[in-house]
């Protein structure tokens, strides 16, 4: 228990004789060594330690300090082209880091995140690291038919694919560029088909097309065939940004969510558990229905209460014309100066074809 003691000051004391008007309140005074104090302080500083962890968390997966973490490397092979400069000043601008590294594969590039101290969903690091690693291998038309010849030669699945190495772990993707140039300018025009070193051995379109499927089905490798290094420089680019964004959706993904329908923010009607509310749940799905005012939706809440006896009155039609025109008599209520009117006979057909139809393509409103 805390140690709570009383004092009287001495102005307090001298003024007793004075009278009761001057006398002053006692002040209470708790001791340091409280352990409740404590215990609160403590409580009160590990919950705002939380709260700091958690909004450390949430900066670190924008897509903006993601893409400053993200480092792409470059394999020196790749800047032999003369086209590369195009894509290296694309990186530049896009805000991330470019290392020059030489890679396991030649001429390809890959992308690593530079972690943080804080791990914001509870994943170890390390192993994020190693499942995201992203690599894009470039090759050059005549090496990517040669391996598009050799898939589709092949009467089963095969065990392994030309250009990727048995021990890669990191996600790969394919990217050729000028191939379809590359092919129109080595092939006849008539024949239209592109002789490679061995002389049994032809491949065109048809073929290319085919190998690109079996990579996608037994391999699921992607191949991106672009016309120049500035089209594969915007393809680079938009990819490092979806990566920057992938930590984000993933923990969004992953946590429940974040909204609730009987939320009073929430723009719809709340109903209780004992069925109140219903009325107006169905008042206004009449009025998504275009040109429903107020009073019309009223007219057909107070003849029908809900869906149900609406749809058991269409049952009990015996014709389409009498169930068509079911509503289209509803007396609605007008304002004061104004004639009486009904329903209608437009939003009756309307609402019958809603509750009644099976056909998910048929068109409402003949007016829209």
């Amino acid at each position: 228990m805390a140690e709570v003691r009383s004092r009287r000051t001495a102005g307090s004391r001298r003024g007793r004789g004075r009278g009761q008007g001057q006398r002053r309140l006692p002040t209470w005074e708790v001791s340091d060594s409280d352990p409740e104090g404590a215990n609160t302080a403590e409580a009160g500083a590990e919950a705002g330690g939380v709260a700091g962890e958690r909004r450390a968390a949430v900066k670190a997966r924008r897509p903006e300090q993601v893409l400053r973490r993200l480092v792409v490397c470059v394999d020196p092979a790749v800047l032999e082209d003369a086209g590369a400069d195009i894509l290296m000043e694309a990186l530049g601008a896009l805000g991330c880091e470019c290392r020059i590294e030489t890679q396991r594969l030649a001429r390809s590039l890959q992308w690593n995140e530079v972690r943080p101290s804080l791990d914001p969903c509870g994943v170890p690091p390390e192993l994020q690291a190693e499942d995201e690693q992203e690599l894009l291998l470039l090759l050059e038309p005549q090496e990517f038919l040669q391996g598009a010849a050799q898939l589709t030669q092949m009467s089963s699945p095969p065990c392994s694919m030309p250009w990727i190495p048995l021990e890669s772990l990191t996600h790969l993707h394919l990217a050729v560029i000028g191939l379809e140039a590359y092919l129109w300018s080595h092939q006849p025009s008539a024949q239209r088909i592109q002789q490679l070193e061995s002389p049994e051995v032809s491949i065109g379109w048809p073929e290319v097309e085919e190998a690109l499927v079996l990579l996608q089905l037994f391999a699921d490798l992607d191949v991106l065939l672009v016309a120049s290094w500035q089209e594969l420089s915007q393809h680079v680019c938009a990819f490092t940004k979806a990566l920057a964004q992938r930590p984000s959706k993933q923990c969004r993904d992953t946590q429940a969510f974040a909204f609730c329908t009987a939320g009073r923010w929430a723009s719809g009607q709340r109903v209780s558990r004992d069925g109140s509310g219903l009325r107006g749940v169905w008042w206004k799905q009449i009025r998504q229905f275009n040109r429903v005012s107020p009073a019309v939706a009223d007219a057909i809440v107070t003849a029908f209460p809900s869906p149900r006896l609406l749809q058991q009155a269409f049952s009990a039609c015996s014709t389409e014309q009498e169930r068509l025109g079911l509503l289209a008599d509803l007396p609605v209520k007008a304002r004061e100066g104004r004639q009486p009117r009904r329903v209608g006979p437009d939003l009756s057909r309307r609402i019958c074809l809603f509750l009644t139809t099976a056909n998910p393509d048929l068109l409402l409103d003949l007016g829209f």
